[in-house]
């Protein structure tokens, strides 16, 4: 009877009546603390699953619109070079017939200015030659002579004017 006066085999009879009394309730609780966790963390990986393929989809459909909008991007830009080039050509030819007009009125200006010294010099040379003619005439012609130049000038103003 030895063995029934030693305490540490009353603890371990303890511990096997413990378990076999209550060890199928306990393990019935842990079975089913760990299924229920085996369940939440089932459920969890099932929830990440779905979102992971809605964040895929998300990706593809955001790259798909980023492509989309590059795409677009590059089309504005060729489209605004071609207008700028065309701007540019058009701002060019403008350029060109302003350029070509102003050239054109200069030389409008200068003909007329030309024009009128000429015409300055020509009336200012005919009223010297006038006024020479009307000396010459008075010191050297007299009587008769004087009306008879007097006459033939009349007679050829008209011709004169219109020659002029």
């Amino acid at each position: 009877m030895e063995f029934f006066a030693e305490p540490r085999n009353w603890v371990s009879i303890a511990i096997v009546l413990f378990f076999v009394l209550f060890g199928r309730k306990i393990w019935a609780a842990l079975a089913g603390m760990l299924d229920g966790h085996a369940e939440t963390v089932r459920a969890e990986l099932a929830e990440a699953q779905r979102l992971r393929r809605e964040a895929e989809t998300m990706l593809a459909d955001a790259t798909a619109r980023r492509e989309h909008a590059i795409a677009e991007a590059r089309r504005m830009l060729e489209g605004a070079k071609g207008e700028a080039a065309r701007l540019t050509a058009e701002a060019a030819a403008e350029a060109a017939r302003s350029a070509e007009r102003r050239e054109r009125m200069a030389h409008d200006r200068i003909a007329a200015a030309e024009k009128a010294a000429v015409t300055e010099v020509r009336l200012a040379a005919a009223e010297i030659a006038a006024v020479a003619s009307e000396q010459v005439i008075r010191t050297t012609l007299s009587g008769p002579e004087a009306e008879a130049l007097v006459d033939r000038a009349i007679a050829q103003l008209p011709a004169a004017l219109r020659a002029a």
